[in-house]
């Protein structure tokens, strides 16, 4: 049974805690990949892939949504039983189409004043119209380096293994606070609907 971070029940945010381990194995994992496989992060501008680090400045590493060799085989594990634990306090999320995890992930490693620091949602252009919910990971403790929730007006902390769900629209529009002493690592992705 995973450990419930408590979050307002109207927030529609939903938090629960995976096994250290895990972050500590996925953290490694992404300092193991040479960088020529790493992206600068990137955010959307008029439906197009910008890099722009006054938006978002991170390191990133995508993760086939395929892919359930180690660490992730153990990462999707308690990730599903979040999802569960999500759908059981929001039940009417349930009666979605099916979905599930269809596109890539990735891992996002912030420097120090790193991080996504403009408010976004998840939902803002046509092609990723079939997200249905979010899901991030803290792989490490990270003080005053949570993520804020606009409309919600709460700021989630980061702390190791904290993962969180949210619905993917506009009324979730969220920004990094961002640290200026340490780094950051998380997970994030989204449960898309099947075709």
């Amino acid at each position: 049974m995973i450990k419930e971070y408590k979050l307002p029940f109207e927030s529609f945010v939903g938090g629960w805690f995976i096994d250290d381990k895990i972050c500590e194995n996925i953290i490694d994992y992404f300092n193991k990949i040479p960088e020529k496989f790493k992206s600068k992060g990137h955010s959307f501008y008029n439906d197009e892939r910008v890099v722009n680090k006054k938006v978002k400045d991170s390191t990133d590493l995508y993760v086939t949504h395929s892919h359930y060799l180690p660490p992730f085989d153990s990462y999707r594990e308690q990730l599903q039983e979040c999802l569960e634990s999500y759908l059981h306090r929001y039940t009417d999320a349930d009666k979605f189409s099916k979905f599930n995890i269809n596109e890539d992930y990735n891992i996002q490693y912030y420097k120090p004043k790193g991080g996504f620091k403009k408010w976004h949602f998840e939902r803002c252009i046509k092609k990723n119209t079939d997200r249905v919910l979010v899901f991030m990971t803290f792989l490490n403790d990270v003080p005053n380096g949570g993520t804020m929730f606009k409309y919600q007006n709460i700021t989630v902390p980061a702390k190791k293994g904290l993962t969180l769900i949210w619905p993917t629209d506009f009324t979730h529009t969220h920004k990094g606070e961002i640290s200026k002493t340490h780094e950051k690592y998380i997970v994030t992705g989204w449960y898309t609907l099947d075709d």
